[in-house]
């Protein structure tokens, strides 16, 4: 599985971004899908995440302002951020877990990680 996303870019404080990341592969299904995100000397932490049947949870400090979706028949997952902050600015990567159908034919479980996109918010 493989995990494309886009979206990101530069924005004036207070202006919107829509990041989207899509599933490719050999999927069986994917459970839950979600956005995290990482500051230049900080970890990587949970933005938002979604369930398969679309209950979603935020982190505190974009509670309000962001929303997350998914469309399960494009295997694709969505992150509407609107009132962007500079404390925003980060590399938002986006994350499915997955059951696919390996080349054997047997069933693997697994997490993957997109490549990352930058979100830069100026002041």
């Amino acid at each position: 599985v493989q995990l494309q996303a886009c979206g990101g870019g530069l924005v004036q404080a207070g202006g919107s971004l829509r990041l989207s990341c899509a599933a490719s592969g050999r999927i069986i299904r994917i459970d839950d899908m979600g956005w995290y995100r990482q500051a230049p000397g900080f970890q990587r932490e949970l933005v938002a995440v979604i369930t398969s049947g679309g209950s979603a949870n935020y982190a505190d400090s974009v509670k309000g302002r962001f929303a997350i979706s998914r469309d399960n028949a494009k295997n694709s997952v969505y992150l509407q951020m609107n009132s962007l902050k500079p404390e925003d600015a980060a590399v938002y990567y986006c994350k499915a877990d997955y059951v696919e159908n390996s080349p054997s034919g047997t069933l693997v479980v697994g997490r993957e990680w997109g490549q990352g996109t930058q979100v830069t918010v100026s002041s």
